[in-house]
């Protein structure tokens, strides 16, 4: 080919390819697919030892980006974790990582990278941490995490303790949340020092409701708060159904009836099933009626208790079911002993509590005890105290015990400068003591009619021990003690106060309403009032009160029972008092108007009574009657046990039937269980200081018909030793308490 020819085939291929070039014929290679990494937020703050923070990682692709790209965490604090260490990422979808803090991380600001790999690809992200120190907090710890609690038991204690952390130094205040009804927490609120337990009580109310509850305590400081939680179970008292046994007879009429005995039967005290189950030993004589309380709270449970009073001066309190003692009180002073018995019979060989205690549940912290003690110091001097004592401990409560003194205006025995003087070294305080309207009622008596006394009616205050009021019911004569074989002095609902009154001085000189002109009554049926100024309101004395007194046939020597509302053929209603002495008469009175003295010129009878059965009795009375569904229950000393029915309103004259057994000195003082008007007992001992006692259980509706007493079953099953005067069986819950001379004995069901 010619140089042209060439040439020309050159510029041919030229722009052969230069058209295809323009014309799409061919293409040049573009930019490689990458990954940008990208982590959110760019700063974080960590606590060390604090909650953990979460980075957002997010691989962005770019020119096609398709492939995986694997995170690790390649640059950390130290002491700070990624969790996950490593991330597996697809091309814009992002995951998280936690970053944390450990309690070792060191204060300051780091950077975290994030290096994520895919191929030959690589890149990296960066977060700023800022790392600090964790802020002062406490826990709140709480022990134990349940309690079980008993309604009307004793409380349980909850200890809760603030720990600090990170030099934790303020005060936490604990509140407390969720207490159900009748729960208390005390104290209710705590306020904590760091590590310094504190504890609050919780108790249960009476009322409280049976429940599972969650109690919550929350603790505060500043703008800090923890709380913690208890489990609360509250059960439910063991309530029994027996009464409360707080005074003399049962009640303040001294009627001698318990009619809440659900237990004991007619057709189940007998001596195949019923008998002796128990005995309490004590240290001293028993001359006072056992009291019995149910549902008392000691040492964080409920029981029921029978408490004990001894001439040892010494109180008891016994698990009544059980027999177990709670406590032991001496009430004697420091130094002192029980008194001597002055040489006289009637209380010996020591003289230390002899009346009757009374209760009252609501007063002090617990409720209280009250009882009189008598005692002699070591110089000789002899002390008549009022001492009160908390039912749970036996612990002398506030202003516990009082001395006894006391002066009345008058120029009777014992009289010094214009007034008569009480000597605690002359008087016993025999009959029981009377709670009424917030006050304690004391009556006093004389050690075997020896040396100078009258008629003493003292009240104190039992709130504070206090002498608040002051009778002197002979202030102008002599004699005319309270004593009544160790009954009370009985009390209407009205306010006023009866009692009978020992042979003493009585005035036969009188003022314009028929009232003894000096005050002088003794020997009488009193009625006093309680409202303003003690003082005699009414009375009834014998026609023969003097004769009476100088003979010594005292009516004081038995105890009165105010009966229920009477009402005769005409539908009158009539409040009576019955009372009888050593005259051996019952007498009826109206206390509405007791009739005074009979003032005719030849005084003759005692027609100024209400009503008078002259010798129905079979001996002097040492003791108080008892009264149900209108029956009245008489013994005297050597005399049979009798029943005197009561229609319209008057006492029958002939007893409707009577125990076969004689009882001798000083005679029974009966008292009766039943169940409302059912299943009623009425309850007797034989009990002489020198003979075994005897218990009788018999059948109201017919005293010949015995039920059981203590000798029926063989080989001394039930025998309890010699006897105590004037003790009286208390009937409660099943159980029978009967005082000895060194102890009391109790009787149940023997399968029970």
């Amino acid at each position: 080919m010619s140089p042209c020819s060439k040439a020309l085939a050159g510029c041919i291929s030229f722009f052969s390819l230069l058209l295809l070039s323009s014309c799409g014929g061919g293409s040049s290679p573009g930019p490689a697919g990458d990954f940008t990494l990208s982590a959110a937020p760019a700063s974080l703050s960590l606590v060390s030892g604090g909650a953990g923070q979460q980075i957002s990682v997010n691989a962005i692709p770019a020119n096609g980006f398709a492939g995986t790209v694997n995170v690790a965490t390649v640059s950390l604090p130290a002491g700070v974790t990624a969790q996950p260490a490593t991330l597996s990422l697809s091309p814009g979808i992002a995951q998280t990582v936690t970053l944390t803090a450990g309690t070792n991380a060191v204060a300051g600001s780091a950077t975290v990278t994030f290096t994520g790999t895919s191929g030959a690809l690589s890149h990296s992200a960066t977060v700023s941490a800022a790392i600090t120190a964790p802020p002062p907090d406490f826990t709140l710890t709480l022990s134990p995490a349940s309690l079980t609690l008993v309604a009307g038991g004793a409380g349980a204690a909850a200890s809760v303790t603030a720990g600090a952390v990170n030099s934790f130094a303020g005060t936490v205040a604990v509140a407390i949340t969720g207490l159900p009804a009748g729960v208390t927490a005390n104290p209710a609120t705590l306020s904590l020092a760091p590590g310094v337990a504190q504890s609050t009580t919780l108790t249960a109310a009476l009322n409280a409701t049976a429940a599972i509850s969650m109690v919550t305590f929350t603790g505060t400081s500043s703008s800090i708060s923890h709380s913690a939680s208890l489990v609360l179970t509250v059960q439910a008292a063991p309530m029994t159904n027996a009464p409360d046994v707080t005074t003399y007879h049962y009640n303040v009429s001294r009627d001698g009836l318990n009619a809440k005995e659900t237990i004991l039967t007619q057709a189940n005290v007998n001596s195949t099933q019923f008998g002796k189950i128990g005995f309490d030993a004590v240290d001293g004589k028993v001359d006072a009626q056992p009291l019995y309380l149910a549902n008392v709270a000691i040492n964080g449970q409920l029981h029921n208790v029978l408490y004990v009073a001894t001439e040892h001066d010494s109180v008891y309190a016994f698990d009544a079911d059980s027999g177990t003692q709670f406590w032991k009180t001496s009430i004697l002073g420091s130094g002192e002993t029980t008194s001597d018995d002055h040489g006289c019979f009637q209380i010996t060989p020591e003289i230390g509590i002899t009346s009757t205690p009374v209760i009252d549940r609501k007063q002090g912290p617990s409720g209280t005890i009250f009882t009189i003690g008598m005692s002699k110091d070591a110089s000789g001097k002899y002390h008549q105290r009022l001492h009160a004592l908390d039912i749970t401990t036996g612990a002398e409560i506030s202003s516990s015990p009082t001395e006894i003194t006391a002066t009345y205006p008058g120029t009777g025995d014992n009289t010094q400068n214009g007034n008569v003087v009480f000597d605690p070294s002359q008087y016993a305080e025999r009959a029981a003591l009377l709670l009424l309207n917030g006050s304690i009622y004391t009556g006093w008596t004389s050690h075997c009619d020896i040396g100078l006394y009258t008629g003493w009616v003292m009240a104190y205050s039992e709130s504070t021990l206090q002498q608040t009021q002051l009778l002197n019911v002979t202030p102008n004569g002599h004699e005319g003690s309270i004593w009544m074989s160790g009954g009370g002095m009985a009390a209407d609902s009205n306010g006023f106060i009866y009692f009978l009154d020992a042979n003493g001085t009585f005035d036969t000189t009188f003022d314009a309403n028929g009232f003894p002109s000096k005050g002088d009554y003794g020997n009488a049926m009193l009625k006093l009032s309680t409202s303003g100024k003690l003082a005699v309101a009414d009375y009834f004395e014998t026609f023969n009160t003097t004769q009476e007194s100088a003979a010594d046939v005292d009516l004081g020597s038995g105890g009165p029972l105010l009966l229920p509302d009477q009402t005769d053929a005409n539908g009158h209603v009539f409040h009576l008092i019955v009372g009888a002495g050593k005259a051996r008469n019952i007498y009826l009175a109206d206390r509405d108007n007791m009739g005074k003295f009979n003032f005719s010129n030849m005084p003759v009878d005692d027609s100024n009574i209400y009503q008078e059965l002259r010798g129905v009795l079979g001996g002097q009375v040492y003791s108080t009657p008892a009264y149900f569904n209108g029956v009245l229950y008489y013994a005297a000393d050597g005399d049979t046990l009798k029943a005197f029915p009561l229609t319209n309103a008057k006492l029958a004259t002939i007893a409707s039937s009577q125990s076969a057994v004689t009882f001798s000195h000083p005679g029974p003082t009966p008292s009766i269980s039943a169940n409302g008007t059912q299943n009623g007992i009425v309850w007797a001992l034989e009990s002489g200081l020198s003979n075994p006692a005897v218990l009788h259980a018999y059948d109201p509706a017919n005293l010949s018909h015995e039920f059981y007493n203590s000798n029926q079953a063989a080989n001394g099953r039930d025998s309890f030793g010699n006897g105590n005067k004037f003790i009286i069986p208390v009937t409660v819950n099943g159980k029978v308490y009967v005082g000895t001379q060194n102890g009391v004995a109790v009787f149940g069901l023997l399968s029970h």
